[in-house]
């Protein structure tokens, strides 16, 4: 079962967060938890909100404050998509090296920007020797 189906009512997800039914709905209404609606609007929960929400409770045992769990709970995500794209991204370039070998290299430029190169071949780098001078007051 994938951990983002939402598949819990509200009564099953209640119990297994250790909670009351009424708390999971203010935590909805406040955004720390938003399950997903079935046609009728009811509430259905996952077993990633189900995670949040024993989260919570364990944050609110602590002493944090309902705002300060829900930026936590913000980053935490944000983190979570973050992953999920970079594996995206290396699954894309993992699958153009293998279509594509060989064909360019990339290196970053001394201002930052991106160089494509042949593959075989190197930047140059910069050889001169710059000298500093303090400023002179006058």
């Amino acid at each position: 079962m994938d951990e983002n189906s939402p598949v819990f009512a509200i009564a099953m997800a209640a119990e297994l967060a250790d909670m009351h039914p009424q708390t999971l709905r203010q935590y909805d209404r406040i955004g720390l938890v938003s399950p997903q609606r079935t046609a009728g609007k009811s509430r259905r929960y996952s077993l990633r909100n189900i995670a949040q929400l024993r989260e919570i409770a364990r944050l609110s045992a602590e002493g944090i404050t309902l705002e300060g769990i829900r930026r936590i709970l913000d980053l935490e995500n944000q983190v979570t998509d973050l992953h999920e794209r970079v594996r995206e991204l290396e699954s894309a370039l993992s699958d153009e090296m293998l279509n594509r070998p060989g064909n360019r290299v990339f290196a970053a430029g001394a201002a930052g920007d991106v160089i494509s190169l042949r593959h075989g071949t190197r930047t140059q780098r910069r050889t001169e020797v710059v000298v500093w001078q303090p400023k002179k007051i006058k």
